[in-house]
């Protein structure tokens, strides 16, 4: 893996932990940062201390804000941007890409608008790089640390999904491939809707029989919609589906699942997102609305999702949201 030279783009909590990994593995690695003020404390830290607190980066880790420096000549560049940001800000370095190049998306979010998955669009940005998704349930800082985890990289191809997957795969750290990207990233995306959902019930002090509902519940809303979009069921029900659901749902480092609890308990259950613009939740609140889009567009029915986009979007209150599914018609599970 030495012959390897990595970009990581984004440096908030999962960039910079994969960043770290790679390092660590004898990666040449460069991790590319927004701002040069950020570049110049982490140089002084020699961490992260916004985003990944308490985790050393790798002295022979490189920092830099120049990305476009930093994508020439790399045989892989690791995009872990917002969704929302991602055309933008890839677009801006793809002159500078490799044709052998291999992209590979770690960001859990569907392009607004266009409502394509990250790999989809950068294959549209790209056309001659080979794209693949890394995803599956893993918190940025356990995976920093060297906690056991297991992930998903997924490309059309197997030889790409292979080439990801050796790159990532380490001691502590094991990756499967799948030639289900729409299905890898689909699940990455709805997870964080499910999860602000069953934080909203935590937050409101609705027990564990809720939690489960919500999270069984929203794997079906996961499937239906995978079903209509061209997933493979094994996918939902694998490690990047059911398996990153019900970490996202209970983990206590759930940045999703948090945000929901915090808008329960929130006074009159209403937060500003203009508050979370830029915040490692946001991808989670976004998700949200694109998902709905694309539920409408599939013509199938998200009760869980479409409620939470309510309380975010609609102005509806987190008790409401629950009273509303409750009172669902009555139907057969399946």
């Amino acid at each position: 893996m030495t012959n390897k030279r990595a970009t990581v783009l984004g440096a908030g909590a999962w960039g910079t932990a994969i960043a770290v990994i790679l390092a660590r593995a004898g990666v040449r690695t460069t991790l590319g940062v927004r701002r040069g003020s950020q570049v110049a404390l982490m140089r002084q830290l020699r961490e992260n201390p916004i985003y990944l607190p308490g985790i050393r980066l790798p002295d022979d880790l490189e920092l830099t804000d120049r990305w476009t420096d930093a994508v020439d000549g790399a045989n892989v560049i690791v995009m872990a941007i917002p969704s929302s940001h991602a055309r933008d800000a890839m677009s801006a370095i793809a002159p500078a890409l490799r044709p052998a190049a291999t992209i590979v998306s770690a960001t859990k979010g569907i392009e607004p608008g266009s409502l394509l998955t990250m790999t989809a669009m950068l294959c549209e940005i790209a056309p001659a790089v080979r794209c693949a998704a890394l995803s599956g349930p893993g918190f940025a800082a356990e995976v920093a640390r060297g906690k056991p985890t297991a992930l998903v990289a997924a490309a059309i191809d197997e030889a790409t999904a292979g080439t990801a997957q050796e790159l990532f795969a380490g001691p502590l750290l094991r990756v499967y491939r799948s030639t289900d990207p729409i299905g890898v990233e689909l699940a990455g995306t709805l997870k964080n809707v499910i999860a602000i959902a069953t934080g909203i019930g935590d937050g409101l002090d609705l027990g564990s029989g809720a939690r489960a509902a919500v999270i069984t519940r929203g794997l079906a809303e996961l499937t239906r919609l995978g079903e209509a979009t061209g997933a493979r069921r094994e996918t939902i029900a694998g490690l990047a589906g059911l398996g990153d659901l019900v970490l996202t749902c209970t983990g206590e480092l759930s940045r999703n699942r948090a945000f929901g609890i915090r808008l329960a308990r929130h006074n009159d259950g209403r937060i500003d997102l203009e508050e979370h613009e830029g915040q490692p939740v946001t991808e989670g609140i976004a998700n949200a609305r694109t998902a709905v889009e694309l539920a409408r567009r599939a013509g199938i029915e998200m009760p869980i999702v479409t409620a939470v986009y309510r309380v975010l979007y609609e102005g509806g209150s987190p008790r409401a949201m629950v009273e509303e599914l409750l009172n669902r018609e009555l139907k057969a599970e399946f």
